[in-house]
């Protein structure tokens, strides 16, 4: 007889504390898996950010795969960019706006701001690798460097066309 699969809930309370979490987190990020393990074919996760987090642009390129974004709570703005680092779309994702879901297609440069504290879920393809998940791009500081807070400051405002300039 097989095992019965074990119901995962997701409560208001496992919510709240993602966001106090993610705020005392050093990357001001935190999330909670849904999927069982890093290998599973499918991620499902929920992810809290606050305002200040720095997602330096990445794409999936190995393997080539999509991702999709929920919004549950708060306001996060997507940045979809070209090959030269230059903004060619931007997204507002808003709990009580009219974008509520965005999925990127596979090999897009993109990043999040979090305009504030928010949580999105996100899914994707697995099984995730940390050596190949993301393909971060050159033209964008790693979020180890201090130039990193002054491009996450530009995120909030910048438009369509526009590309950063130190």
């Amino acid at each position: 007889m097989q095992q019965a699969a074990t119901v995962k809930t997701i409560t208001t309370d496992l919510l709240n504390q993602l966001n106090r979490d993610a705020s005392t987190s050093p990357r001001l990020r935190a999330n909670h898996n849904i999927h069982p393990q890093l290998d599973d074919p499918v991620q499902r996760f929920f992810n809290a950010m606050q305002p200040g987090t720095y997602v330096r642009p990445h794409r999936h390129t190995d393997p080539v795969r999509w991702e999709f974004f929920l919004i549950v709570s708060g306001h996060v703005s997507i940045l979809l960019f070209d090959d030269q680092g230059r903004v060619c779309a931007r997204h507002e994702l808003q709990e009580a706006g009219s974008l509520r879901g965005l999925e990127i297609p596979p090999g897009q440069w993109h990043s999040l701001v979090a305009m504030q504290a928010s949580i999105l879920f996100e899914l994707k393809e697995g099984p995730y690798n940390p050596l190949t998940d993301k393909d971060f791009a050159a033209w964008a500081p790693d979020e180890s460097e201090s130039s990193s807070k002054a491009v996450e400051a530009w995120y909030r405002r910048a438009a369509t066309g526009q590309r950063y300039q130190a």
